[in-house]
């Protein structure tokens, strides 16, 4: 069983130099993927990441819109796949199975739902309830400024960081990081993506 995250990055042609936002697009799913072969992009601004263990697959999601979010004007929409790999190409791209295809099929839901991240596995019980939980989740993550979404970004990258330490990298002092912690509502969203591991696991079990 594997996890597969399907999504393209919103509004990208409203950026005259695509660079902008490739670079960071390609750095997120580098740090994301164990592999260099794990991820790939492909139709200018849709991509596709692989991450074997299906507990990581939220954190992922976070991690990539959290980055994507740092440009102005920009959003991600993602679909997460959980299933069974049965093809393994020389690319993510490249590879078939369950999960592949519950990625893909999600994200033409996404466009039309115009919701921006979903679910799907074989339990629809469980999607249900997890999709429920990410709508919620979205009303907080879909307007995160740049500064919110560097927060969660630097969270993910060193969670056992101080806020002191947080801030001497971002060149602000504790409290500035505090109240850019609670304006993300960082704690919320680490929350659902604590108990999203809990019940994910379950899959395999």
């Amino acid at each position: 069983m594997t996890s597969i995250l399907t999504g393209d990055i919103i509004q990208s042609r409203t950026i005259k130099d695509s660079e902008v936002w490739l670079s960071v697009l390609k750095d997120a799913l580098s740090i994301s993927a164990k592999n260099i072969s794990d991820w790939d992009i492909y139709r200018g601004d849709s991509f596709q990441l692989e991450t074997p263990s299906i507990a990581e697959s939220l954190k992922a999601a976070i991690y990539i819109k959290a980055c994507i979010k740092m440009i102005k004007g920009l959003d991600v929409r993602i679909a997460i796949g959980i299933g069974d790999k049965t093809f393994t190409g020389k690319s993510v791209v490249e590879s078939n199975g369950e999960a592949f295809q519950y990625s893909g099929e999600t994200l033409e839901q996404l466009k039309k739902e115009k919701v921006n991240l979903k679910i799907k596995t074989n339990n629809p019980q469980l999607d249900e309830e997890l999709n429920l939980y990410f709508k919620l989740a979205l009303t907080i993550m879909d307007h995160w400024t740049a500064n919110s979404a560097e927060i969660v970004k630097l969270h993910l990258e060193q969670p056992q960081a101080l806020q002191e330490d947080l801030g001497k990298h971002l060149g602000i002092n504790q409290n500035a990081v505090s109240s850019r912690q609670k304006r993300a509502h960082l704690d919320v969203i680490m929350q659902l993506e604590g108990l999203y591991r809990k019940k994910i696991t379950h899959l395999q079990l």
